[in-house]
């Protein structure tokens, strides 16, 4: 298995939509594989498709649901029913989000406390993954944002925007044309 590069915010394969997966062939079973040996090198909760580069409706996910218990698996063609995301600036202590295409970066973000993902797994059973809070009911509209083309900055409210920018600017990512950030070396990559 191999730990792939991470696309950074910025890299066009974070801001398109992915495409449905239609059949599960050996090189889509390479691809989850790994997708969860870079999860596990960047020590994170989700990792899509997208965030490798491939823009195929897969996620991977490895982190804790409600009850502090921790969850792992894979989603294929996941659809995403929520709650309601509560209106305003999210609580500054307990909405804290990061993301791997966004390196070092954590900002308060609004999100349904209940989340429920259906698709399947790699034999083509049905999944259903369901949190009621905790991190993974974040993590399950995170991914699957990522999925739809939209990353978690798009999705903070005035204040905590602004702070992103001036964070990513800041950084230089654009400037510097780094579109990839490698979990093993803790390094980017120039394109």
């Amino acid at each position: 298995m191999t730990v792939r590069p991470i696309t950074v915010i910025g890299h066009k394969a974070l801001h398109q939509p992915t495409k449905k997966v239609r059949e599960i062939t050996p090189e889509i079973r390479t691809l989850v594989a790994d997708m969860f040996d870079t999860l596990d090198a960047a020590n994170g909760a989700g990792l899509a498709a997208n965030q490798v580069g491939v823009r195929l409706r897969i996620f991977v996910y490895d982190c804790a649901d409600e009850t502090e218990v921790e969850q792992r698996g894979v989603v294929i063609n996941p659809i995403l029913e929520k709650g309601v995301v509560p209106p305003g600036d999210p609580d500054p202590e307990g909405g804290i989000e990061g993301c791997l295409s966004v390196p070092g970066e954590y900002f308060p973000t609004a999100r349904a406390s209940w989340a429920r993902v259906t698709g399947t797994d790699l034999d083509g059973n049905e999944v259903v993954v369901e949190a009621h809070g905790g991190t993974l009911a974040r993590c399950l509209q995170h991914e699957t944002d990522h999925l739809d083309g939209k990353l978690y900055v798009e999705r903070l409210t005035p204040r905590y925007r602004t702070a992103a920018r001036e964070a990513m600017k800041s950084r230089g990512w654009q400037a510097q044309h780094i579109t990839k950030w490698n979990p093993e070396t803790q390094e980017a990559e120039k394109v």
